[in-house]
């Protein structure tokens, strides 16, 4: 549904083709922007035609459900406006919205161009708030992996959580190409006074960036913090399996020689036989244990 406001067109689903094309035929877009804008694979970058820019980035979310979320967001900047194409109705524009309708703050006083700064800079400090969440599941996964919790959804858990950090990543990650070149157009659609902000902005995706790329080897270092305790506990079972294992082979030893069937045995004639093969056993047993302790193989 389209909704307008003073400088800003906002365009919410991008299955509005109709609409779409009427705002390109309006705002005389070139074809290759209406196929950018509906083709939701497209990564972030920035186009600059005759009379206005082409700009492309992801906003990242968590749903209900807890699942991270992508959605492609296109703003058209040109002379005293914004056009805004989205997948869908949610986004974190509300308070900008306010601004507009209230006539409040810089965003009203000032031109366009600070209108599409203050819009990128809202997707990005979500980004922040995304990074939070992502943190806290990462604690979470650290402080079972060093208790020795047993849960067989952690490596389920590590892998969700890298393949979220990757998507993460390549959404971030060319946005500071996007928003260096905003910085540096020349161009009387951006002003100087909006450059400095802009400035700030590119600051901060550096800052997500440095982030992303430490919650990324955070989590390759609890991949291999798992691997290793996978790795220890199946060590800690072998070794129970070879001290019982080397305590029987003596025992079973004896077992065997006097299992065979030969008649001259003088051991058999023996009343005690029996009960001083038992106590040879334990003794043999309890010996190798002892053994164990002090090499603190135990």
């Amino acid at each position: 549904m389209a909704k307008g406001h003073g400088l800003k067109v906002n365009i919410n689903g991008l299955n509005h083709t109709d609409e779409i094309e009427k705002i390109g035929k309006h705002y005389n877009l070139h074809p290759l922007i209406l196929e950018d804008i509906v083709n939701t694979l497209q990564r972030p970058k920035i186009d600059d035609y005759d009379n206005h820019f082409y700009v492309v980035l992801k906003m990242l979310y968590y749903d209900s459900e807890g699942s991270l979320r992508i959605e492609h967001i296109s703003f058209i900047l040109g002379q005293n406006y914004v056009v805004s194409f989205q997948e869908s109705d949610g986004d974190v524009f509300d308070m900008i919205r306010e601004y507009l309708k209230k006539g409040k703050g810089k965003i009203r006083r000032k031109g366009a161009d600070f209108l599409l700064y203050s819009l990128m800079d809202a997707v990005v400090d979500h980004y922040f708030s995304l990074l939070e969440i992502m943190g806290e599941k990462i604690d979470e996964v650290e402080d079972k992996l060093i208790n020795y919790v047993d849960d067989d959804t952690i490596t389920h858990t590590i892998q969700t959580l890298k393949n979220e950090v990757l998507k993460i990543r390549r959404a971030v990650f060319p946005l500071r190409e996007v928003v260096s070149r905003l910085e540096k157009i020349d161009d009387e659609l951006v002003t100087d006074n909006t450059k400095l902000y802009i400035r700030d902005l590119y600051d901060h995706v550096i800052q997500v960036s440095e982030n992303v790329e430490i919650q990324r080897e955070m989590i390759w270092a609890m991949m291999d913090m798992y691997m290793s305790t996978i790795s220890n506990k199946m060590n800690e079972v072998m070794k129970v399996l070879t001290i019982i294992a080397t305590i029987f082979i003596p025992l079973t030893f004896i077992a065997g020689i006097y299992g065979m069937n030969f008649k001259n045995m003088p051991e058999l004639n023996y009343d005690n036989s029996y009960y001083v093969l038992w106590i040879v056993m334990v003794f043999i047993a309890v010996g190798l244990l002892i053994y164990f302790k002090r090499r603190k193989w135990l």
